[in-house]
């Protein structure tokens, strides 16, 4: 800050011809008065400093409560006008944090619904046994989860408005990796009732069960492309995990999608298709690496040694993850093309298994 050239606050401040000198293209001016009711007016300019105008501009009234997100939504005007894209900024995100107690000899879970840079952490769900997998909505209002609070895997969802909770899927074995189908009325599941590990479609309305893959090998991890005709899922048909696209209505044999390395799993796929990223593995080094699935060209993002468990942002420029420093899981991002990197900020425990909303409801 001690570093800029100067800090206008109004327009009739803003001298284009220095910032131009200084190689700037644009310029972000703002500022927050505070009303006699507590409350605050915010506001914000963009400037283009090339052709030496204002290119957008707005004014927000905030509370206390609501600055944060105010300043969110701000940023993601801001992205919007310069990139085009969705800005994310003003999204949430959902993971799961585990708290050791060394006396106990035990752990607590919680899932929790923050801020996408971990602030304001919302508890949905607090248990001494496991909790995964947490997949949103297609509209952000829910989330479905695997929780093993009753002492087996069941799949429940979770309206993270009113709390209401509702088990989904509690058969005998496995119970797993729920994954919402694009218009939000059915999940892709992992169950091994009648054995291996296999692909289902779960029908949320009455509960009838659809098997999509039959296997010996363990078939798991579904995610749905946004068409909602096909999934892509991880399965150890090979030998090894490897993802694999099969059509929902199964009428296709599933078409491998992974030939480089021993490990390839956990997918999840760009809102606009068009990309996929998941954990490569070589050895006990596990990265994230993004595939443009029209040529199956693919770059490795990350450098691990253990990252997982990757999650698009809304508008597909960031890659959320879970990966580890210092012994201890934490949640980074990085960008699609590999150069920008960071970590999120969490108060407590290990931090794991992010889930990306794709609006704020």
């Amino acid at each position: 800050e001690s570093e800029l050239i100067s800090r206008p606050t109004k327009p009739e401040d803003v001298h284009f011809k220095t910032w131009r000198i200084a190689g700037m293209e644009h310029l972000v001016i703002g500022k927050v008065d505070t009303k006699a009711d507590g409350s605050y007016q915010v506001q914000f300019r963009l400037f283009d400093v090339v052709k030496g105008k204002q290119v957008l501009g707005y004014n927000f009234s905030a509370t206390a409560k609501t600055l944060r997100s105010v300043a969110h939504q701000i940023s993601d005007y801001i992205f919007t006008e310069l990139t085009g894209l969705p800005g994310a900024f003003n999204t949430r995100i959902a993971y799961v944090t585990m708290e050791r107690n060394a006396k106990k000899k035990s752990s607590v879970y919680r899932l929790q619904v923050s801020d996408t840079d971990g602030y304001n952490p919302q508890t949905l769900l607090t248990s001494d046994e496991p909790i995964m997998s947490p997949a949103w909505s297609p509209d952000g209002s829910q989330l479905a989860y695997v929780s093993f609070e009753k002492g087996r895997a069941e799949i429940f969802t979770h309206n993270i408005r009113t709390g209401v909770r509702k088990s989904q899927s509690a058969y005998a074995g496995l119970n797993g990796a729920p994954a919402w189908s694009p218009d939000g009325k059915k999940l892709a599941i992992t169950l091994s009732r009648d054995g291996n590990p296999d692909i289902y479609i779960l029908n949320l309305a009455d509960k009838s069960l659809r098997q999509l893959t039959r296997h010996w090998s363990i078939d798991t991890e579904a995610v749905w492309t946004p068409d909602g005709k096909a999934i892509i899922f991880t399965s150890s048909r090979s030998g090894k995990p490897q993802l694999y696209r099969q059509s929902v209505n199964g009428r296709q044999s599933p078409r491998r999608l992974t030939f480089d390395g021993n490990y390839n799993a956990s997918a999840t796929i760009s809102s606009d298709g068009k990309l996929m990223a998941y954990v490569s593995g070589s050895g006990n080094v596990y990265r994230i690496a993004l595939m443009k699935l029209a040529d199956k060209s693919y770059q490795v993002l990350t450098h691990g040694p253990l990252d997982e468990s990757p999650e698009f942002a809304p508008n597909n420029s960031m890659v959320l993850f879970a990966s580890q420093e210092k012994n201890r899981a934490v949640l980074a991002a990085v960008s699609v093309d590999g150069k920008h990197k960071q970590r999120l900020a969490f108060t407590e425990g290990e931090v794991r298994e992010p889930a990306w909303a794709p609006v704020r409801h």
